[in-house]
């Protein structure tokens, strides 16, 4: 053993020595192994032509000399040696094919035009041949013994046991990557087409999905990577959920615009995202809605830092706006965001777009007024809001006040100035809320819906959703944590569920709808079903590679832990408050309608509430709340329900 170790540290000792030498050295070296391949190319060739070795024949000289003379000066002229030969791959040995080309037909015009007799012209052709052969197994050699090789020396951990889920160009693609990663042991490929049952990729063999549990368990895998993107979502979602089943962990590669741009790498492989496990194509965003509020008009997005507000800021760019103002509190999340799409805008060319950056809050009214009477803007996106639920619960002073005022002055100073459409985000937690920033939100509806009724230039509506996925405060993220820890996985109630969209997908929904709204509209988006967060965090552990640590199975991996209901928290969200949703022109955006207060009450009633804000009077601020939101029960009625 020891002897072994020895050998191994001197091998890994000389070919380090061997990479680290100068480029100069390397050439010279590659140039001497190319010019000794060609010597005996050339006599092979003869060999095969004449069937006797001419050693020290003249026409043999006389071969050699040509093909050095020609070779060296080409190869040099055309790149091959400017490719680093540990690296070589498919297009490196392309490339030195197409030298070889270039080299067998100036050797044959060579001996052509010389019409040396003693030369057989068929030479030009079986030297070429075998020069290419015996050229491109060197190079492979090389790779082999100074990466592959190399790599699994040095390699002391246990290999994972891979299957790779799709053989189409993905996949290839990534065998080819992992075949330099010493920790991944390649087994096979699994595809869904069935005329590949049984073939072999690159010496690999390749079977139908039906065979994935004997796979599974014959070969012992540890690993099975999606190499599958550009499969729809719900075809994904089937493919996961049959994973789901062994105690296997599972990757999956990105988007099909990284292989397009030749940006794949090993480290681009990702633990399933939730959206994988939704099961649900997004549809197509329809141009003119994105653009019709947005192209050569001056936007502002308000909390344009946030999770919402900046995906919105991304498409707003791409649908290029004249002017976007980035309103935000936040300096660090305003210059992110800034930084982020001076970016975008460069490696896209989107140099039409002037931004501006606003910092400050829009509870102070005379900051709004300021803001609006310089930049005048065309549409607003208000998404501007706090919005985690036990913060704003036990901060309900600051919630109200931030929630309510700030969409209350935006509006007002809004529609002073002429904008043509205010765009409020709202969300699903207004409906029948049991939480003060629910119940805020509903009064931001209400704000809208009693400016819209009195009929000014402005068009008012509000947009109204689920979770996102990858949102500050997310549950995902904190799963993903908590099983990267070891556990335990918290949740709240072991019946809870939750509606999921993903951020860009709720962005252009939110645009869209925009770009139909009329005035004081409730729309709502098509969520698709909603998720028990308690099978979100077994199929997350699952999908890692471990098992749900229970009672029936105590040497599991990860324990969930229910830990109760946080205050104001309720078991479902629901996105409407009436029955008899209409849909619109757009499969996912339905409108809502609901009832309102006229601007005349509504005006008073908040203008109390300020004042209980202002003097510190949180029972009463409450009950004014409860007054204009009559559906919000309470965190302890909803408790009392649920214990009852």
């Amino acid at each position: 053993m020891e002897n072994q170790t020895l050998m191994r540290e001197r091998a890994v000792s000389v070919a380090d020595k061997l990479v680290q030498w100068p480029r100069l050295h390397k050439t010279l070296v590659m140039v001497t192994m190319d010019a000794g391949i060609m010597v005996l190319a050339s006599i092979l060739a003869l060999y095969v032509r004449l069937g006797t070795f001419d050693i020290f024949g003249p026409r043999l000289v006389t071969i050699i000399s040509a093909s050095l003379v020609i070779f060296i000066p080409l190869f040099f002229a055309l790149g091959i040696y400017r490719s680093v030969n540990r690296f070589s791959g498919v297009r490196a040995i392309m490339e030195l094919g197409r030298a070889v080309l270039i080299f067998g037909a100036a050797l044959a015009l060579f001996f052509g035009a010389s019409r040396i007799e003693s030369v057989p012209r068929t030479v030009a052709i079986i030297l070429p041949i075998l020069f290419f052969v015996m050229a491109s197994g060197a190079r492979a050699v090389i790779r082999y013994v100074l990466v592959d090789m190399l790599r699994r020396v040095r390699f002391d951990g246990n290999q994972k046991r891979v299957l790779i889920y799709g053989a189409g160009i993905a996949g290839q693609q990534l065998l080819q990557l992992l075949r330099r990663e010493p920790n991944f042991d390649v087994r096979a490929f699994v595809d869904d087409d069935k005329r590949l049952h049984r073939q072999r990729i690159d010496g690999l063999p390749v079977f139908y999905n039906d065979d994935l549990e004997r796979i599974i368990i014959r070969w012992g895998i540890s690993d099975v990577l999606l190499a599958i993107p550009s499969v729809s979502r719900a075809r994904r979602a089937e493919i996961v959920a049959e994973l789901q089943k062994y105690s296997v962990r599972v990757l999956t590669l990105p988007h099909l615009g990284a292989l397009v741009d030749g940006k794949l790498s090993v480290a681009d492989l990702r633990a399933i995202a939730i959206e994988d496990l939704l099961g649900r194509d997004p549809v197509q965003p329809n141009e003119l809605l994105m653009g019709r509020t947005i192209a050569g008009k001056t936007v502002l997005v308000t909390g344009a830092g946030g999770s919402i507000g900046s995906e919105l800021c991304r498409q707003i760019m791409a649908a290029r706006p004249a002017k976007l103002i980035l309103s935000e509190m936040s300096e660090y999340a305003l210059y992110a965001i800034e930084q982020e799409l001076a970016e975008l805008a460069r490696d896209n060319h989107w140099s039409g777009t002037e931004l501006i950056a606003e910092m400050g809050s829009l509870i102070d009214r005379p900051t709004v007024h300021r803001m609006m009477q310089r930049w005048r803007p065309d549409t607003v996106y208000h998404a501007a809001a706090y919005k985690h639920v036990p913060l704003v619960e036990s901060n309900s002073i600051a919630g109200m006040r931030n929630n309510i005022f700030c969409t209350m002055n935006t509006a007002l100073e809004a529609e002073a100035v002429g904008v043509s459409h205010f765009i409020l985000i709202s969300t699903d937690k207004a409906v029948r809320p049991t939480n003060v920033m629910g119940a805020s939100k509903r009064v931001c509806e209400l704000v809208l819906q009693g400016l819209a009724a009195r009929k000014t230039k402005t068009r008012f509506a509000m947009v109204r959703f689920g979770n996102v996925l990858g949102s500050s405060g997310s549950v995902v993220p904190r799963f993903q944590k908590q099983i990267s820890e070891g556990g335990p996985v918290t949740l709240t109630h072991h019946d809870i569920t939750r509606y999921f969209m993903t951020i860009p997908e709720a962005a252009q929904l939110v645009i869209q709808a925009g770009g139909m709204a009329k005035g004081g509209e409730v729309y709502v988006l098509d969520m698709g079903e909603s998720v028990r967060i308690i099978d979100l965090a077994r199929a997350m552990i699952r999908l890692s590679g471990l098992t749900e640590r229970t009672e029936e199975e105590p040497s599991g991996d990860i324990e969930i832990v229910e830990v109760g209901l946080r205050p104001g928290e309720k078991l479902y969200e629901e996105l409407l408050i009436g029955e008899n949703p209409q849909p619109t022109s757009h499969p996912r955006i339905m409108t809502a309608t609901e009832h309102m207060i006229a601007w005349p009450d509504l005006e008073d009633e908040l203008a109390a509430m300020k004042a209980c804000l202002d003097t510190g009077n949180d029972a009463d601020a409450r009950a004014h709340l409860r007054k204009l939101v009559p559906e919000y029960q309470p965190p302890e009625v909803v408790n009392a329900a649920v214990s009852a």
